[in-house]
């Protein structure tokens, strides 16, 4: 057989392999084949006029709103334009390289994690958690070592973001552990204060706590008394996302077997070496996707910050929104959004696909 010959006939049976897929999972039945039809009308009326907003007939030269005339396409000028701003807020140019080394440690960081080879990777975790956290603030904040120092309402863009949202991540981790593991407690007194704390902060809106912290808080400390607003937003949203995830390792918790208590108190072990050798971990376990899906929301919830007057990445857009000098229509402020919900979708994508790659790596807990 000849080699033409034999190229046409592997063609062949991968036509007829793909026309067998087709039809076994998009037109097995009418019902899969009226979905099929549907979603392909829906991607055709929706893509192609997509393409043509965001990529065709979109604006991507020029310095200020008159170069983006056209009312129906994107205005990428105006994050080209503004996207140190989107990034840094009010940073000071001049140690802006503070924060581009933050966001480098960072990437090592989860880079390390990525990576299956990387020496002593057991640690990674722990310094992103523990160490990084207070690194990054204390070069942020700045004031030690010779460096200049920089007011946290100077901070904003993309950097609070992260700020916020790795403060809130970590913070209510051992938090909501506590919590948890106080409020399956057998003293009273510890578990009726995890119950009240979790049900008290479960039944208030994240706005109305933020409010209250910049707003209220004032009010009830001596006359003189200053506390940083990022300060006080940081610890109400600790508080508040520590409630959530005490109920998420809760859940784990009441997941383990019976048997695997009564095993580590007939091996000896106490309270906390029972909690920490046997528990925790096959609990940690279960509830991965459910700490992954309270980090996601608590990553989303940062937007809330502007209502405080914290301008994040979000509040950086609508700041750049408002400048007269890209108040020519709406399209400006479509494009300032979907470039924010790209780059959420992205760091929430992220997450998500880390914590499927963490979990399918990651025995199955004992069942007995």
């Amino acid at each position: 057989m000849s080699r033409a010959a034999a190229n046409d006939g592997r063609r062949g049976m991968a036509l007829l392999n793909a026309a067998l897929w087709i039809r076994r999972n998009l037109f097995s039945t009418w019902l899969n084949a009226a979905l099929t039809v549907a979603a392909l009308s829906f991607l055709y009326m929706t893509v192609p006029p997509l393409i043509d907003w965001a990529l065709l007939d979109a604006a991507f030269r020029g310095s200020s709103g008159r170069d983006c005339p056209d009312p129906d396409a994107a205005c990428w000028v105006f994050v080209r334009v503004r996207f140190d701003q989107f990034i840094y807020g009010s940073y000071p140019v001049a140690e802006r390289w503070r924060v581009d080394l933050v966001f480098a440690l960072a990437a090592i960081g989860v880079l390390g994690l990525l990576l299956p080879r990387v020496p002593q990777r057991k640690w990674i975790t722990p310094a992103l958690i523990v160490l990084l956290p207070v690194i990054g603030g204390a070069i942020l904040s700045g004031g030690w070592a010779g460096l200049t120092p920089v007011p946290t309402g100077e901070w904003g863009g993309l950097m609070l973001t992260l700020v916020v949202a790795v403060w809130g991540i970590v913070s209510s981790l051992p938090l909501g552990l506590l919590l948890a593991l106080g409020r399956r407690s057998r003293m009273r007194l510890v578990r009726g204060f995890s119950i009240g704390f979790i049900e008290l902060w479960r039944g208030v809106p994240l706005i109305a706590v933020l409010f209250m912290a910049a707003v209220m808080f004032p009010l009830f400390v001596p006359a003189g008394t200053e506390f940083d607003t990022l300060l006080r937003a940081l610890i109400a949203l600790s508080l508040f996302n520590a409630a959530y995830m005490a109920e998420v390792f809760r859940g784990g918790l009441q997941a383990i077997p019976t048997g695997q208590y009564e095993a580590a108190k007939a091996l000896g072990l106490g309270y906390w070496r029972m909690m920490a050798l046997v528990i925790l971990p096959q609990a940690i376990r279960i509830v991965i996707p459910g700490i992954v899906n309270t980090c996601i929301a608590i990553f989303k919830e940062t937007t809330l910050v502007l209502v405080i007057g914290l301008f994040d990445l979000l509040g950086a857009v609508q700041a750049g929104v408002a400048d007269p000098d890209w108040l020519i229509g709406d399209h400006i402020r479509t494009t300032g959004y979907v470039f924010v919900a790209f780059v959420f979708w992205v760091f929430c994508f992220a997450m998500s696909r880390y914590s499927l790659r963490f979990g399918a790596r990651t025995p199955d807990a004992p069942t007995a």
